[in-house]
C-alpha cells in the first residue's frame, strides 16, 4: 500500500489549500503535519527538506516537493487531473493563473495599512465581480472554443474554480 502524502504547513489555508483541494478532488487521503513553532520550521530547514527555505512542502512518492505550482502539477499529473492532452492542459493553466492572480490580490490585503484596507478591499471585490467571475463563468464557452474537451476535464476545471472562489470570497 502506498503511503499517504504528508503535507507540512501552518494550521491555515494559505498556499497549501489548493493542494488539499486537488488531493480531495483526486480522492486521495493525506496526512497533515502542522508547523506549530519556529522550531518546527527550523527543523525542516536544517534537514535540507526546504529547497528555498519556505513551506509548503509535500512528501509524496519518496520525494519532498516544494513550491506550490510544482506540487500541484505533480499531483494533477499523477492522478490524471491535468488534462488528456496539451490543449486541455493549456486551458487548465489559463484558469489556474487567473486563480493565482486573484489569490495574490487577496493576500496583499493582509499587508495593507488599516486605513487603506477598506478601499483596497472594495477594489478587490470589484475586480472579482467584474473581471474574475465573468471569466470563470465562461468555462463552458472556452471549452467549446478549444474543441472537443472531455466533459470530465470541464467538470474538474469548474469544480476547482468554484472551490477557489468560495474559499477566498468570505475572507473579503
Amino acid at each position: 500500500m502506498t503511503e499517504k502524502p504528508k503535507l507540512h504547513y501552518l494550521n491555515a489555508r494559505g498556499r497549501m489549500e489548493s493542494t488539499r483541494w486537488l488531493l480531495a478532488a483526486a480522492g486521495v487521503e493525506f496526512e497533515e503535519k502542522f508547523l506549530e513553532s519556529a522550531e518546527d520550521l527550523d527543523k525542516l530547514r536544517n534537514d535540507g527538506s526546504l529547497l528555498f527555505q519556505q513551506v509548503p512542502i509535500v512528501e509524496i512518492d519518496g520525494m519532498k516537493l516544494v513550491q506550490t505550482r510544482a506540487i500541484l502539477n505533480y499531483i494533477a499529473s499523477k492522478y490524471n487531473l491535468y488534462g488528456k492532452d496539451i490543449k486541455e492542459r493549456a486551458l487548465i493553466d489559463m484558469y489556474t493563473e487567473g486563480i493565482v492572480d486573484l489569490t495574490e490580490m487577496v493576500f496583499l490585503l493582509i499587508t495593507c495599512q488599516p486605513e487603506e484596507r477598506d478601499a483596497k478591499t472594495a477594489l478587490v471585490k470589484e475586480k472579482i465581480q467584474n473581471r474574475y467571475f465573468p471569466a470563470f463563468e465562461k468555462v463552458s464557452e472556452t471549452v467549446q472554443c478549444f474543441g472537443e474537451l472531455s466533459l470530465e476535464a470541464s467538470r474538474k476545471i469548474v469544480a476547482g474554480l468554484g472551490e477557489a472562489i468560495v474559499s477566498l470570497t468570505p475572507k473579503l
